[in-house]
């Protein structure tokens, strides 16, 4: 690329420096190349401790006799800032032995070869000004009038300067790539990404990809892996998925290896346009290396597979960052147990996972472990949630009034009522007040096995423990009759509903009409229910309405063929 300076070796440049008036030399170096970094005179003492004022003084001999070793401090201060000393060609193994004192023959060929490039602070601000303005097609040839003197400070100044377009910068950094003796450099490529990722348009990413493209095609080993994990993150923000995942799999055509932010921002990309398997397969890359990221992104790793419906996959990230002791967001680790509980496959997945907490953790942990509960129930593997609720008791956190309804309503959908009001004992013990709830899934247990007298007793007990209950409890019951053919007892139950502050809604109307009509024929009282409905603002759906109908006609017809029958005899 550019040369900010060129000289033979930077121990010859080194040893004039020692070997002539240093003071003088630096002096003079800074009046004239006033930019020079300020480390490099910082280091005048540390050089000026090996020479003693006189010249002809043993210590003068300087790297002469002590070898290169006194190089060390004095070489990073002139490669590490604004000015480069590059190397001189062919061997620097013969000049070890030079004595100190250098002819001022010497000196001024080394001087003419040392060329230090200053930036133009006028041609600079009027490249600044093109290209932070809005140019048309004119702007490359607006560049070529203004005779720059390119070298790759300047260039890097201009791609890392604010406010100027992600359009402009790739037209700028083109340009300048037509010119003779111009090269691409990491440096330069990781400025001009960095200066459009700045500005985020979804039309400069793709163009800055393609020119990037372009470049690791023609140039080796200049592409690096930030600059693609710089466009992969770009991409993230734009939500461009396949993009993203388009950069990751140029990695090895670049000579790149991807790394744990290449994994992290290729993942995050895939998952905000909800390609939750191609990000799969980027995390099972990831995990064969054995390498994740921070404790908080392999949190949002899990929590991004488990919103996709994949809370195995993030099972198995889980598993690993446990095994390298990543710190994990409580906030996942819940999410993720209680994913894993929304399928039967899963859930004893999800109750391994509750043995990782302890202390203060296990004691507020009431979501997770209450989720595994409920999976259990659904599972109708009852008697292991009762082992996982009497652990809670035990070593916390301590259940409440879900957990035990949990546990109650699947005994009581198993038709294991004993077991069902078990529970319920072990809730008052513990001091907890049995809600609606509790008493309406007993006594649809009840009422599912046709024992309706005992479910008439839970009724009983629920009036005296609560001034309201809900439809849902009556509601259970009036089917209960209405399975046995008790009309009666379930209009008596409608009627009551409103003593206990129930308004009956269309369900219970609907489903008293449906049996009346089909198992009891009894149109007559279902028209007077239909009335009752209408006068509390309730709609019975066409269907019901037509079955009463149909009914009624049914009836009319048997007694007309009654009549004509008796006629004829």
């Amino acid at each position: 690329m550019w040369r900010s300076m060129a000289g033979r070796s930077r121990q010859v440049v080194a040893r004039i420096f020692c070997a002539a008036n240093i003071n003088q030399v630096l002096s003079e170096t800074q009046k004239h190349y006033h930019y020079l970094p300020k480390t490099l005179l910082s280091q005048t003492p540390r050089f000026l401790s090996n020479f003693s004022a006189n010249p002809s003084d043993d210590s003068s001999r300087g790297f002469a006799e002590n070898g290169d070793s006194q190089l060390d401090g004095f070489a990073p201060a002139i490669e590490t800032n604004a000015v480069e000393v590059p190397s001189f060609e062919g061997s620097v193994g013969d000049e070890t032995q030079m004595d100190s004192s250098v002819s001022g023959d010497d000196r001024n060929d080394i001087e003419e070869d040392i060329q230090v490039y200053e930036i133009d602070g006028n041609k600079l601000e009027n490249v600044l000004s093109l290209l932070q303005s809005r140019v048309d097609g004119s702007l490359e040839s607006s560049l070529d009038v203004m005779a720059l003197d390119l070298n790759e400070d300047f260039v890097v100044k201009v791609l890392q300067t604010p406010f100027i377009s992600g359009e402009n910068l790739i037209r700028f950094f083109k340009w300048v790539m037509k010119k003779p003796g111009c090269k691409v450099t990491t440096s330069v490529v990781d400025s001009l990404v960095k200066g459009i990722c700045s500005d985020l348009r979804k039309k400069d990413a793709y163009d800055l990809w393609d020119l990037v493209k372009d470049i690791g095609d023609k140039e080796n080993g200049v592409l690096t892996v930030n600059v693609l994990n710089e466009l992969i993150a770009l991409f993230s923000k734009l939500g461009k998925g396949k993009a993203a995942m388009e950069v990751f799999n140029k990695f090895g055509d670049f000579g790149c290896v991807p790394n744990i932010v290449t994994y992290y921002f290729t993942i995050e990309a895939l998952c905000r346009r909800s390609i939750y398997d191609w990000a799969w397969s980027v995390c099972e890359k990831m995990l064969d290396g054995e390498s994740l990221p921070d404790g908080e992104q392999v949190g949002k790793i899990i929590s991004w597979f488990c919103r996709g419906g994949k809370a195995e996959n993030a099972h198995t990230v889980y598993l690993l960052a446990k095994e390298k002791n990543k710190q994990l967001p409580r906030s996942s680790v819940n999410f993720l147990i209680s994913s894993l509980c929304k399928k039967d496959e899963t859930v004893n997945l999800a109750l391994e996972m509750l043995d990782g907490f302890s202390g203060e953790a296990r004691k507020y942990a009431i979501k997770p472990f209450s989720s595994v509960v409920r999976g259990l129930c659904r599972m109708r593997n009852l008697d292991e949630a009762k082992t996982l609720l009497l652990k809670m008791i035990a070593d916390g956190p301590p259940p409440g009034n879900a957990v035990f309804n949990s546990v109650v309503n699947g005994y009581s959908k198993a038709g294991d009522m004993d077991k069902a009001k078990e529970m319920i004992k072990l809730m008052e013990d513990r001091g907890l007040k049995p809600d609606v709830y509790t008493y309406t899934v007993v006594m649809s247990g009840y009422a599912n096995g046709g024992q309706m007298d005992e479910a008439c007793e839970v009724l009983s007990e629920a009036k005296k423990k609560h001034m309201k209950l809900s439809p849902v409890t009556y509601h259970t019951l009036i089917r209960g009759y209405c399975k046995i053919e008790e009309f009666d007892k379930a209009l008596k139950l409608l009627a009551e509903m409103k003593d206990f502050g129930v308004q009956p809604n269309v369900d219970e109307y609907n489903k008293l009409i449906q049996s009346l009509c089909l198992k009891a024929l009894d149109w007559q009282t279902a028209e007077k229910l239909l009335d009752e409905m209408k006068e509390n603002g309730l709609y019975l759906n066409g269907i019901t309405q037509g079955l009463i109908k149909a009914v009624k006609e049914l009836e009319a017809e048997e007694v007309d063929s009654r009549e004509a029958t008796t006629t004829e005899v």
